[in-house]
């Protein structure tokens, strides 16, 4: 019995894994330019650091992360008027983080194109002015 214990901690020492839990959301990102690097600003939760901005971008993206810079921002407080009265709350609380990316990583990219994905819509847009319809919504 304590040699099955004995195992079952070890094995777990081996294949313990880092699974990240908390929401790192892109707001934006620049390409680099003459000027300076690429870099992106996320917004997270307050109690993540630095470092771990860094290694969940390094490990989970692969992206070459050169600093991190954060900075904390306290949610806006709201007031709400109505006939049964006023209201108050609040905004939760956010970290910004301004995350610098090495000069090997030169364009953030628009995203990943798809040419049949493409084609498809310029063709779905054709089949629209056919029929009389407007190229765009609200044009």
């Amino acid at each position: 019995m304590k040699s099955t214990l004995i195992l079952a901690a070890r094995a777990a020492k081996q294949f313990r894994m880092w699974m990240p839990s908390m929401p790192l959301t892109m707001v934006s990102a620049r390409s680099a330019t003459a000027n300076g690097p690429a870099f992106a600003i996320f917004r997270t939760v307050p109690r993540m650091t630095k470092h771990e901005i860094k290694e969940y971008l390094t490990k989970i993206y692969d992206l070459p992360v050169k600093k991190v810079n954060t900075m904390n921002y306290e949610g806006k407080r709201k007031r709400l008027i109505s006939n049964s009265g006023i209201a108050y709350f609040k905004y939760k609380n956010f970290k910004k983080a301004v995350v610098t990316f090495d000069d090997s990583l030169q364009d953030v990219g628009l995203g990943m194109q798809i040419p049949e994905l493409e084609e498809q819509d310029e063709s779905t847009l054709d089949y629209a002015q056919d029929m009389g319809l407007p190229r765009r919504i609200g044009s």
